[in-house]
């Protein structure tokens, strides 16, 4: 359905978009992320003929978007980030106009144009200027744009921008039941809404592809670390004797509260299992136990990891000293030292 080879976009001496190579194929729905700078909306405006590459070529559905704009573009919808819209236009001559552009034949021009609008829950300010519409109105005036004609492929760039929670929800929906004819791509900061709608995702950082899979297989294999919360009555110092003897444990972060309480964040080696060992071991210590829960890897945790190697992602939620765990029963071994090397404090 699309293909990207080679991409560059170069901007003076910095470099844009870096050799981006990836397909998209029909019928899914696409999340692409990245930090801001990365590239995510000069990518989306070389894939819809907005800009011209540096280097390099995008196929849509065979067409080259540069070559052979006008049969590459009628398989495309596109909601830029600012949408495209005239002001002191009515909605209704707004969507009249973006249909004679978009070549829909001037017989089907109003049925079309009716259909998207209460697809997109318009049609009640459909005589009103434009430029007397909320933000969240505007974004769906240019969502019914993109829309219109039921292109095979409809881009979306940040399509929730301004937006009420509602609004949200409705689009989301939306998004869902374009996907079950039509092959959608969407960028968004907000990895819930991505995680949720769409089937695939690319993440892009300082302008390379560093991830294309599912959600679910992002997740599982790029995951750095599994955890275990607990919740303890009990002082750090207890707390940390009594898990120094379990296997599987790489490290804690240790949190006391004002309560007398002591949770810990414990980081576990990937594919263990602790919590019953962590049972028994605060049993037979005499020491109650309040809390016991695991925190898998979750889509932010990729993300972060993906495009700021230096930021780890604390599990209470800010600055913690992590303590490394050393059995008693750890062997003083040159190997061990350089395990302990590879492993230190984050």
């Amino acid at each position: 359905m699309i293909e990207v080879k080679n991409l560059v976009k170069k901007y003076g001496n910095h470099l844009a978009v870096d050799h981006l190579d990836f397909n998209i194929e029909a019928g899914h729905v696409y999340g692409f992320l990245g930090p801001n700078g990365a590239g995510k909306s000069t990518t989306m405006n070389i894939m819809t003929g907005y800009l011209g590459a540096t280097e390099g070529e995008v196929l849509i559905d065979g067409h080259d978007i540069l070559k052979e704009p006008e049969e590459a573009k009628k398989h495309i919808g596109y909601l830029p980030e600012q949408p495209p819209l005239y002001m002191d236009m009515t909605v209704r001559e707004y969507l009249e106009f973006a249909a004679e552009l978009k070549g829909i034949k001037k017989g089907k021009r109003q049925e079309a144009i009716t259909e998207v609008e209460k697809l997109v829950k318009i049609k009640d300010v459909e005589h009103r200027l434009i430029k007397n519409l909320s933000k969240g109105y505007r974004q769906r005036v240019g969502l019914a744009q993109a829309v219109l004609g039921f292109p095979e492929i409809i881009i979306l760039d940040e399509p929730t921008v301004g937006l009420d929670p509602k609004q949200i929800i409705e689009i989301r929906e939306l998004i869902r039941n374009l996907s079950k004819k039509h092959t959608v791509i969407l960028s968004s900061h907000i990895l819930a809404e991505v995680r949720e709608v769409c089937d695939y995702i690319l993440i892009i950082s300082k302008g390379k592809l560093v991830a294309s899979d599912t959600p679910e297989n992002l997740e599982r294999t790029l995951g750095t670390h599994a955890a275990v919360e607990i919740e303890a009555k009990a002082s750090r110092s207890e707390v940390r004797d009594i898990l120094k003897n379990i296997p599987g444990i790489e490290k804690i972060e240790i949190q006391e509260e004002e309560d007398g309480t002591v949770k810990a964040g414990i980081r576990v080696k990937k594919g263990e299992d602790i919590r019953e060992s962590v049972f028994q071991a605060f049993a037979s210590a005499g020491t109650p136990l309040l809390t016991l829960k695991t925190s898998g890897t979750s889509l932010e945790d990729v993300f972060m990891e993906l495009t700021q190697k230096d930021t780890v992602p604390e599990i209470f939620g800010k600055q913690t000293v992590w303590e490394e765990i050393v059995p008693e029963d750890k062997p003083d071994t040159q190997e061990g030292e350089e395990e302990e090397k590879d492993g230190g404090d984050l």
